[in-house]
């Protein structure tokens, strides 16, 4: 859906972007992460056309993106961009006329979202007698009602208490199933974990690791495993333990080893002590940690 090639962007003399190059497949849920600084919200300012690149290309689809592809894409800021003074009900119909949807047609599918999102109430109401969380509510909506192909999200859930935080994962993901490609950019890992499929990590300009999250995980992954036994063990060989308690079927461990640890799963299994184990891959945060502290981790052939 989108891709971007060698695309270097400066502001005075900070070098914002460093001829980045990202691949955002269509149909995808991609977590656009990095510290602050990095260069995310530059890169999503350009994609919104808001500015543009000073060296390289951004493609949608299968051609260099145009300036009226801004209709097919979908943009929640993370500086939210309300007219306080308006109703509510007035401010969407304002604008998602401006995306190019009829006042009938905006009504109709506004009328949808306030019942889906329990905010029919709303409509009457100004946009400065909301709470934090009403407000974004309404810009999400606002996001989403001309029904874009590309849906751009910084800091979704700024605001949401747990309960609407759960509403709008379940929409977001709604949207994707419903053919959506969707960028998501949060400092909040265990959403990432939760709702992407692909993930992009920038730091100080340039990418440090991309692609599908769950291969990225097993690049990371470390030799910790997670053991059930029927009775706590007293000696795990050259494995470190790392956690230790008590499970209603028995123990649970949490191990590093350096190498599998076949010789313990067959010692443990042979005296007829072990329940379960698997292997334990690392979380979206230590690994965004490890990169922002120490670089990517380089494969093979990279």
């Amino acid at each position: 859906m989108i891709k971007a090639t060698n695309v270097s962007k400066r502001y005075s003399q900070k070098l914002a972007l460093d001829a980045i190059n990202l691949s955002i497949p269509k149909g995808s849920i991609y977590g656009l992460l990095g510290p602050n600084g990095a260069g995310k919200t530059s890169f999503i300012r350009i994609m919104n056309q808001i500015t543009a690149p000073d060296e390289g290309q951004v493609y949608f689809g299968d051609r260099i993106l145009q300036p009226n592809d801004i209709e097919r894409i979908g943009y929640l800021p993370e500086e939210r961009g309300l007219y306080k003074k308006m109703k509510v009900g007035e401010q969407v119909l304002y604008l998602a006329r401006l995306k190019g949807l009829r006042t009938t047609e905006a009504k109709l599918r506004a009328k949808k979202w306030f019942e889906r999102l329990e905010m029919v109430d709303f409509w009457e109401k100004k946009v400065e007698d909301l709470s934090k969380g009403m407000a974004q509510k309404v810009q999400f909506v606002t996001t989403v009602l001309h029904e874009p192909e590309l849906l751009i999200f910084d800091e979704p859930f700024t605001g949401f208490d747990p309960i609407n935080t759960n509403l709008i994962k379940r929409e977001i993901l709604r949207l994707s199933k419903e053919g959506a490609t969707v960028i998501f950019s949060t400092h909040r890992m265990e959403s990432v974990e939760e709702i992407c499929d692909h993930i992009g990590l920038i730091n100080n300009g340039q990418v440090m690791v991309e692609g599908p999250l769950l291969d990225i995980r097993k690049r990371y992954q470390n030799g910790t495993y997670s053991f059930l036994v029927k009775k706590t063990v007293e000696h795990w060989g050259e494995g470190t333990v790392l956690q230790e308690s008590k499970h209603h079927m028995g123990h649970s461990y949490m191990v590093k080893f350096k190498d599998y640890p076949g010789t313990m799963i067959g010692e443990l299994a042979a005296r007829g002590r072990l329940v379960a184990f698997e292997e334990v891959l690392p979380s979206v945060q230590d690994i965004f940690i490890e990169i922002v502290e120490n670089g990517p981790k380089l494969v093979p052939n990279e």
